[in-house]
């Protein structure tokens, strides 16, 4: 179907314009700008007035929990959640139950989403069998079934050498490798951020110590054998120190981080939420507010949900013993705009972390903009109007979020993958 979005203030960061304008989407893909062209006949027009025409949103770490999760989300209702979240391309990190390390797995996964006709999933490969660290995976096979980089999610590889080995292999076809910092030996048995509020609470601590000591080896090994490094979720002012110095030394190295670490520090935990238990844990408050300048004067290149969808069960239970993760695909729009809205950002930046920025990283060319010729990947949001968050409001089947009950900007009002309209609210 034709579509005519008309009377929207259209933002695309890729080319840092904003401007009133109408989008034309004929066969999929977006064919002018401004004015119709010639022929055009719109089977549907959607009238944006007063609302933003962006890129629609690409999330760089969510699970959607298959295979092995069922019982905590399924694809249907996490794809449900990327629609009503504005999100229309993300990548899926290799911790699923099997781990994605065969390139069958990764098959699977791919057909069950394109069957949904909804976000494209990117599934992101185990970089090592089962993500025990021993034996390095056949990324090649991977690629060709899909993947699109590879990753150890949270579960680093101890073992220095297979590290460096499996950075090599990928280096040779020049496969992204995507590294979570997380030192296995310094973050062992720990819950929350080593510092004031752990001592407080008696909760075992992680320091960011754990941080950077594994972001240095990293940074020591890419150098060494040329991979294309993606640090992902930082949570300190030292990791970006780490990662600021390599750059000075010439290493082309990324980083992202998660949206909640934007807006949340150790104190948010107040009496034990577990809803605030995540991995890597809340820092300082000062660590938050150099995570926040580095966004915005771009030295962080990307934000991402790190969408963790959590059942009742894994977080009715004391801190200690809940089960890692927020929910965020729904939040990730939300907590742009606030950041944005908080620190005086202007929109055409501030989206371009959570657009063409994270498709950069991700290696995708068709979304993440809006071209004549891209994909017709929309998100037409409105930046003014609120919500509040409830269980009721979220379309993820996972309700772990300490953000409930509070009022966000940025309310989504039509998805649109591939030119069809997949979410109106």
């Amino acid at each position: 179907m034709n579509i005519q979005i008309k009377n929207g203030r259209v933002i695309d960061p890729a080319k840092q314009t904003e401007v009133q304008q109408d989008v034309f989407v004929a066969e999929g893909k977006i064919v002018a700008l401004g004015n119709a062209p010639a022929g055009f006949s719109a089977g549907r027009v959607i009238d944006a007035s007063g609302l933003i025409v962006a890129p629609g949103l690409v999330d760089l770490s969510a699970r959607l929990r298959e295979p092995g999760f069922e019982y905590r989300a399924t694809l249907e209702s996490e794809m449900q959640a990327a629609m009503a979240g504005g999100v229309t391309s993300l990548a899926c990190p290799p911790d699923t139950d099997p781990a994605l390390d065969e390139p069958g797995l990764v098959e699977m996964l791919c057909f069950r989403a394109k069957n949904l006709n909804c976000a494209h999933v990117y599934p992101v490969g185990a970089l090592t069998e089962k993500l025990e660290g021993r034996r390095i995976t056949e990324m090649a096979e991977l690629v060709e079934a899909g993947c699109v980089a590879f990753s150890q999610a949270n579960t680093p590889i101890a073992d220095t050498q297979v590290l460096m080995r499996a950075m090599q292999y990928a280096a040779t076809f020049d496969f992204r490798v995507w590294l979570q910092p997380i030192d296995p030996h310094l973050s062992k048995g720990g819950v929350a951020h080593d510092g004031v509020v752990s001592s407080r609470l008696g909760l075992a601590g992680i320091p960011v110590e754990a941080e950077t000591i594994a972001i240095e080896t990293y940074l020591r090994l890419a150098r060494r054998v040329g991979a294309k490094l993606h640090i992902t979720r930082i949570s300190s002012a030292d990791a970006l120190t780490s990662i600021e110095r390599a750059r000075a030394e010439g290493l082309d190295v990324t980083c992202d981080i998660a949206a909640h670490h934007l807006h949340l520090c150790e104190h948010d935990i107040g009496y034990f939420d577990p809803q605030c238990r995540v991995v890597p844990p809340l820092r300082s408050d000062r660590d938050r507010a150099v995570l926040r300048a580095a966004l915005a004067d771009g030295r962080i290149n990307a934000v991402c949900s790190d969408h963790t969808p959590v059942d009742d069960d894994g977080k009715q239970v004391p801190f200690s013993d809940a089960e890692i993760g927020m929910t965020g695909l729904e939040l990730l729009l939300p907590l742009i705009v606030k950041w944005a809205q908080e620190d005086k950002i202007p929109l055409v930046q501030a989206l371009g972390v959570i657009t063409n920025k994270a498709a950069g990283i991700m290696g995708i060319t068709k979304g993440g903009h809006l071209g004549v010729g891209a994909r017709a990947d929309v998100c037409i949001f409105d930046a003014d109007a609120e919500r509040v968050l409830t269980r009721e409001t979220l379309r993820s089947q996972g309700k772990n979020t300490p953000f409930l009950g509070l009022p966000l900007p940025g309310v989504v009002r039509y998805t649109m993958v591939e030119g069809r309209v997949m979410y109106e609210g």
